[in-house]
This record gives C-alpha cells, sequence and structure tokens, in this order.
C-alpha cells in the first residue's frame, strides 16, 4: 500500500511539472487533495496529453482505480511514456493551455454578447496559432542571436571604417582649390546620373508598355476582322441561337458548377483548418483514424447492400428516371468541362497565333495566308524542296568529282615538275638550256593560230548549213500544225465550257455533301442515344431480374416456413422460425423475471449492506487511528528512555 501510494504521488509530481505549462491554476498539493479529485485531475490532463492506456487496460474504471492506488501495471507504463515524451509533452501541455476550446451551451450563444465574447475568443485563438508557428519558424530559421550581434558588430566597424576615410577624404579635398565648387559638380553629376538611368528605365517600361498595346491593338483588329467575318457569312437568328447557347452555358456555370465547386472548396478548407487546429498527431493515431475509416466504409458498403436488396417499391418507380437523371447530370458536367477547356485551348492557340504573327511583322514578312494560299504556298515549298534535294544530290557528285578532279591535276604537275627538272638538267649539260621552252612556245602558237583558221573555216561552213535547215523545219513545222492549231483553238473553247460546267457541278457536290454531312451527324447523334437507352434498358433488366430472384427466394422461404410450420412432425416444426423465435422470447421471459427477482433482492439489500460498509470504513479508521496512536507511544518511550540514559550518563560524570 505505501509502494502504490509513492508510486502515485511521483506520478502526480510528474504531471504537476507538466501542468506549470497548463497554468498556475493547476498547481495543488496532492498530500491535501481527496483522491477522486486527483484522479479526475490527471485523467483530464492525460486526456489532453493523449495518451492511451495499453492494450490490457481496456477499462476506464479500472485504469483510473489503478491510477488512484498507483498499481504497477498502471504506473510503470505511464511513467515510460512520460519520460521519453518529457519535450513533446511540455509543448503539447503549453499549447493546450490555449488551444483546448472552452465548448459553450447553445443555449447561451444566442445571446448576443456572450455570441461576440465568443467569436472574439476563437479569433484569438486563430491568432495565438499563427504567432506560435510564426515563433516556430523562427526558432528554426537558424538566426541567432550570437550571429544577429556578431552581424551588428561587423557592420558597426564597417561604418567607422567609412566615416574615417570620408574624414581622410575630406581632408585631402580641403587642399584642393574650389574644392566646393568642384563637390557640388560630382553632387550634380551623380544626380544627373540617376535621373539618366531612371529615365532609361521609364523608357524601356514605356517601350514594353508600346509593345504589349500593340499586341493588344492587333489582337482587337484580329478579332474584329472575324466578327465582320461572322456578321457577314450569319444570319440574325444564327446569331441569337449561339448567344442563347452562350447565356445557358454561363447560366449553368454560375448557377450549378461554380456554387458546387466553391461548396467543395469550403468543406475542404474547413476540413483543412480543423486539421491544422488539432493537435500533432502520432503515427499510432493515424493507423487508429485509418481503421476507423475502414470500419466505417465496411459499414456503409454493408447497408447499402441492404438497402438494395430490401425492395422498396416506391422507389423502384423512380430508380430509372434517378438513374437516367443522374446520367444526364454527369454528361452535363463532362460535356461543360471539356467546353471550358476547348475554350481555353483556343484562347491559348489565339495568343500564339498573334505571336508568331507579330514575330511575322517583325521580321518584315508579309500577313500569315489562310485556306487556300497556305495551301498553294506548302505546294510551293515541297516542289522546291524536291528541286533543292535533286540540286543538293548533284552538287555533292560534283564536288566528288571536282576532288578526284583536283586530285589527278596535282599528280600530273608533280609529274610535269619532274620532267621539266630532267629536261632542263639534260639541257643544262648539252648547252641549250631554254630550248625546250622557247620551242614550246613556237609550236604552241602555231598550233593555236591553225586551229583558229580551221574554226572559222568549220562555223562558216555550219552556219551556213544551220539556217538552211533550219529554214526547212520552220517550213514543216508550220505545215504540220496548221491543222493541229484548228483543233487547239475547238478544244480550248470546249475546255472553258466543261471547266463552268465543273465549277457548277462542284458547287453542288458541295452543299450536297454538307447536307449529307449534317444529317450523318444527326444520326449519329439519334443511334449514341438510342445505345445508351439500350444500356439502360439492359442495366434495368437485370436489376429487375435481380429483384425477381430475391422475390422468389424470399418466396421459397416463405412457402418452406409455412410448410414447416403445418407440418405435423414436432421436428420440422421445431425448424420453424417462428418456432424459434417463440422459443427465444420464452427464454428472454424468463431471464427478466429472474433478473427483477435479483433486482429485488438487491434493492431490499441495499440498505444494510451500506450500513454494514459504512461500519467497516469506521472499524478501518478507528484500527488506522489505534495504530497510529501506538506508534506516537512508542516513540515517545523510545525518546524517555533515550533521555533517561542520557541523565544517568550525565550523573555519572
Amino acid at each position: 500500500m505505501c509502494l502504490a501510494r509513492i508510486l502515485s504521488v511521483y506520478t502526480s509530481v510528474f504531471l504537476a511539472n507538466q501542468q506549470m505549462f497548463l497554468g498556475p491554476g493547476h498547481v495543488v498539493d496532492i498530500r491535501e487533495e481527496l483522491p477522486e479529485q486527483t484522479a479526475k485531475r490527471m485523467l483530464t490532463l492525460l486526456g489532453i496529453l493523449k495518451y492511451k492506456p495499453p492494450g490490457t487496460l481496456t477499462d476506464l474504471s479500472g485504469f483510473r482505480q489503478g491510477l488512484v492506488t498507483g498499481s504497477k501495471p498502471v504506473i510503470h507504463p505511464l511513467l515510460h511514456w512520460l519520460l521519453q515524451r518529457t519535450n513533446e509533452l511540455k509543448k503539447r501541455a503549453y499549447l493546450a493551455r490555449f488551444l483546448v476550446k472552452l465548448e459553450v451551451p447553445a443555449e447561451f450563444l444566442q445571446d448576443d454578447t456572450v455570441a461576440d465574447i465568443n467569436k472574439q475568443y476563437e479569433e484569438l485563438m486563430e491568432a495565438f496559432k499563427n504567432l506560435h508557428k510564426e515563433c516556430e519558424q523562427l526558432k528554426t530559421s537558424g538566426l541567432s542571436t550570437a550571429e544577429i550581434r556578431r552581424d551588428i558588430s561587423a557592420m558597426e566597424e564597417e561604418k567607422d571604417q567609412l566615416i574615417k576615410r570620408v574624414e581622410r577624404l575630406k581632408k585631402r579635398v580641403e587642399t584642393v582649390q574650389n574644392h566646393q565648387r568642384m563637390l557640388e559638380i560630382a553632387r550634380q553629376l551623380r544626380l544627373e546620373k540617376e535621373r539618366e538611368e531612371s529615365l532609361a528605365q521609364q523608357k524601356q517600361e514605356q517601350k514594353s508598355q508600346l509593345f504589349h498595346a500593340e499586341q493588344r491593338l492587333q489582337r482587337a483588329q484580329l478579332q474584329l476582322k472575324e466578327m465582320h467575318q461572322a456578321v457577314v457569312d450569319s444570319k440574325p437568328e444564327s446569331l441569337m441561337k449561339k448567344l442563347e447557347e452562350e447565356i445557358n452555358f454561363n447560366s449553368y456555370l454560375v448557377t450549378e458548377k461554380i456554387p458546387r465547386e466553391i461548396e467543395n472548396k469550403k468543406n475542404s478548407e474547413y476540413i483543412l483548418q480543423r486539421v491544422v487546429a488539432e493537435p500533432a498527431m502520432s503515427q499510432s493515431d493515424l493507423s487508429e483514424i485509418e481503421a476507423k475509416i475502414m470500419e466505417v466504409h465496411t459499414e456503409i458498403n454493408q447497408l447499402t447492400e441492404k438497402r438494395m436488396m430490401k425492395y422498396e417499391p416506391a422507389d423502384s418507380k423512380f430508380s430509372m428516371y434517378r438513374q437516367q437523371a443522374s446520367i444526364i447530370a454527369r454528361k452535363k458536367e463532362a460535356k461543360a468541362e471539356e467546353l471550358q477547356a476547348a475554350k481555353e485551348e483556343l484562347s491559348s492557340t489565339e495568343k500564339q497565333m498573334m505571336q508568331k504573327s507579330s514575330q511575322a511583322q517583325e521580321l518584315g514578312g508579309s500577313e500569315v495566308p489562310r485556306g487556300d494560299e497556305f495551301k498553294h504556298y506548302v505546294n510551293k515549298l515541297r516542289s522546291k524542296n524536291t528541286i533543292y534535294k535533286k540540286k543538293r544530290l548533284e552538287i555533292a557528285e560534283i564536288t566528288a568529282e571536282y576532288g578526284i578532279l583536283q586530285r589527278t591535276e596535282e599528280l600530273l604537275k608533280q609529274r610535269h615538275e619532274a620532267v621539266q627538272q630532267q629536261l632542263q638538267a639534260i639541257e643544262d649539260k648539252k648547252g641549250i638550256s631554254g630550248y625546250s621552252y622557247t620551242q614550246e612556245e613556237l609550236e604552241r602558237v602555231s598550233a593555236v593560230k591553225s586551229e583558229m583558221d580551221e574554226m572559222k573555216g568549220r562555223t562558216l561552213d555550219n552556219m551556213s548549213e544551220m539556217v538552211k535547215k533550219m529554214n526547212a523545219m520552220v517550213a514543216e513545222k508550220k505545215a504540220s500544225l496548221a491543222p493541229v492549231i484548228k483543233e487547239l483553238r475547238q478544244l480550248r473553247q470546249k475546255c472553258q465550257e466543261l471547266t463552268q460546267e465543273w465549277d457548277e457541278k462542284k458547287i453542288q457536290y458541295d452543299s450536297c455533301a454538307a447536307g449529307l454531312e449534317s444529317n450523318r451527324a444527326v444520326l449519329e447523334q439519334e443511334v449514341k442515344g438510342l445505345l445508351e437507352e439500350c444500356a439502360q434498358e439492359e442495366s434495368n433488366y437485370r436489376y429487375i431480374n435481380c429483384m425477381k430472384r430475391n422475390l422468389e427466394v424470399q418466396l421459397q422461404r416463405a412457402k418452406e416456413e409455412m410448410k414447416a410450420y403445418v407440418s405435423s412432425d414436432p421436428q420440422e416444426r421445431r425448424k420453424a422460425i417462428r418456432e424459434q423465435y417463440t422459443r427465444m422470447i420464452l427464454e428472454q421471459e424468463n431471464l427478466g423475471k429472474k433478473l427483477r427477482e435479483k433486482q429485488k433482492v438487491v434493492r431490499e439489500s441495499h440498505g444494510p449492506n451500506m450500513k454494514q460498509m459504512k461500519m467497516w470504513q469506521d472499524f478501518e479508521k478507528l484500527m488506522e487511528c489505534k495504530r497510529e496512536c501506538f506508534l506516537k507511544q512508542q516513540n515517545q518511550t523510545a525518546i524517555g528512555q533515550v533521555i533517561q540514559e542520557g541523565g544517568k550518563d550525565r550523573l555519572v560524570l
């Protein structure tokens, strides 16, 4: 008993140290406090500190009793948990002093004064949360006071050095003539430089603003052109239809989609605020919450299955329409999201097109080609690309051949130089140096002259022959092409007529193709709707089959129950559910009678038992008092003996 009291006192002292962070009102002397109050106070504090008893101590009353009596299975795990998390629990206890919300009843909050005070209290709590977060961030930011003082001292030293340098410069300048005038000019120069920088910055800003304004103007002009084109090709009915579609879409966004998204955001924000307001959670808390979530999910699934198994004719009538309404709502949301994404993509592509067109205009190009012009431009580029590839291959072949010829030329030059050197050496030996060179020159000149004469003669002969041939060929061609030219004229007229007819047929074909395309789109929509209806009807058919099977099973059970109930065999009748429930009802009635008799006996013996318990408590107090008196008497006799022995010793001395 003494050991239990010591453990309880130690735990209470430790918790009192934690309570110092909750406020001075919680610090009490445990020796003057009743055990029940101590247990209540310690349980409240342990709840704030989020202590969970071990798995063996699931009973709260047993844990409370063990905490009061100082039971080892209760106190030892508690002390181990407290001593392991001292700093964390101090912080949690300090935060609980300000963040444990006082629950005010709803009837008191109807008063305006109480409601205002409660609102101020919540606002102050939120302000305390923000300030505590900032304080923790500042503590963990790494800026200590020593570093700040060191920086301040370094800055002061730099300031002193700068002041000394300025004084030295002033002393140097004072010796110069007209130093005041020069200082004034330097100050004006600095001001003008600063002004020049600010003006340059303003100029840059104005240039950027001008560029953006030009881009906006180009965008507006493009939009205006598109609007003009749309107005020229459209009718008032189509414009009104487009405006109605846009109004319907925007009204759907404003009335349904955006409020739902705002509500979802508010709910998520409220949940996050609640999560932030909660104190720090450990891994065990998270695992417990996840287990609870799983339990709730399983319970929800079971309830939904029970509801589906239960036959409700009122719901079965409207289930099909509800499903159709939910499908249509989902499709509507999906289409709205797709339309919004398409609009965003269109705006982004328009921005990119404007940027590309502005870049093209800056590079000096003309307007961006569109439609047929762009197709012609692409075809032209493709033809040029093929020509470019062919020319590139030809250039590669020519460069390769040129390299080979260059190499052969170098080799021939080397051989010629070697032969010339040998010939010059022979001429030097014979004493006729330069003979080969002069002979070659004479031969070359004579050869050139003879060639020129021959070429003149040949060219004259060729020219005369070619003139004769050309005249003959021209006459032949004229004679042969005369009927062909006549046929060509007729064919040209026929070609013009055919092109006109082709254009008319092309216009008819385009209109017919557009009508068929629109009809095809309408038919596709109808087919899609019919497929969806078929799928819906098929799901309804399956649902009705399932309900039919359930009803058949229930009907079979009812028949078996009726057969067992009507049967003359007692064993079969015992198997009936009615008989089982009647037996269970009788058993419960008998049990209720026994419990009522037991309750009556307990009520009759309650008074005498309470008196007996009080007598035993008084007897225990009396024995405790006698024990204390006996201990005091023993102490007094021991002290008297010591005093007597001390007196005897003095007499002997």
